[in-house]
């Protein structure tokens, strides 16, 4: 880990990462490497590059797991941010949040979706594993131990239930913004008739 550090790119806070990791028992023994009642075997008679690419599998899935859990992390911070939102609307309560912040926040939502759908491979098999059949079964299993695909269709679930509160959020205020408009120029049409009775008056 201290070898890696040197070579980071826009890393994750400390305290995050001691935070979110993921464990799991292994042993080594007789017998075909495989993930069994949370445990991994790693079979003592493999060749030692065998060996060193079926650790690679189960870190591989572990890694995965860890970087999805930082993103549910993120995710639930955004839906806490603006978790009271609807109910200030379902009473009748003005919105506290400006134009801005609510562009903000639509931002933040897309941001974080694109991060999540579009550069992850969290919703596929690495390509590393094509040609390597045994080892994409054990990278397979555990991310099924690890609930990977369930948590990947929970985040996404948020995600649209946030798009859709966001979307409401900035309708509501393009809805005020509109009918500030129209006060206006109600406002102003009146003034004109004032000041036109008042020439008339004057001629």
């Amino acid at each position: 880990m201290r070898i890696l550090e040197g070579h980071e790119i826009q890393p994750y806070e400390v305290a995050l990462v001691h935070w979110e990791n993921e464990e799991i028992n292994y042993r080594i023994g007789e017998g075909h490497s495989k993930l069994h009642k949370g445990e991994i075997l790693l079979n003592s008679e493999m060749d030692p590059e065998q060996a060193v690419l079926e650790k690679f599998a189960f870190s591989n899935a572990l890694s995965k797991s860890v970087k999805l859990a930082i993103w549910e992390i993120s995710l639930d911070n955004f839906v806490e941010s603006i978790q009271s939102i609807p109910e200030m609307l379902k009473a009748g309560k003005r919105v506290k949040l400006s134009r801005a912040e609510v562009m903000q926040k639509i931002g933040e939502l897309f941001a974080l979706r694109h991060r999540i759908n579009l550069s992850s491979d969290l919703l596929m098999t690495p390509d590393f594993y094509w040609d390597r059949e045994s080892l994409g079964q054990l990278y397979d299993k555990t991310c099924q131990f690890l609930s990977i695909d369930r948590r990947v269709k929970v985040m996404n679930e948020k995600l649209q239930h946030c798009t859709e509160l966001t979307d409401m959020m900035r309708n509501h205020l393009n809805e005020k913004h509109t009918l500030r408009l129209e006060w206006m120029i109600v406002v102003l049409i009146a003034i004109e008739v004032r000041l036109q009775d008042a020439i008339d008056l004057l001629s």
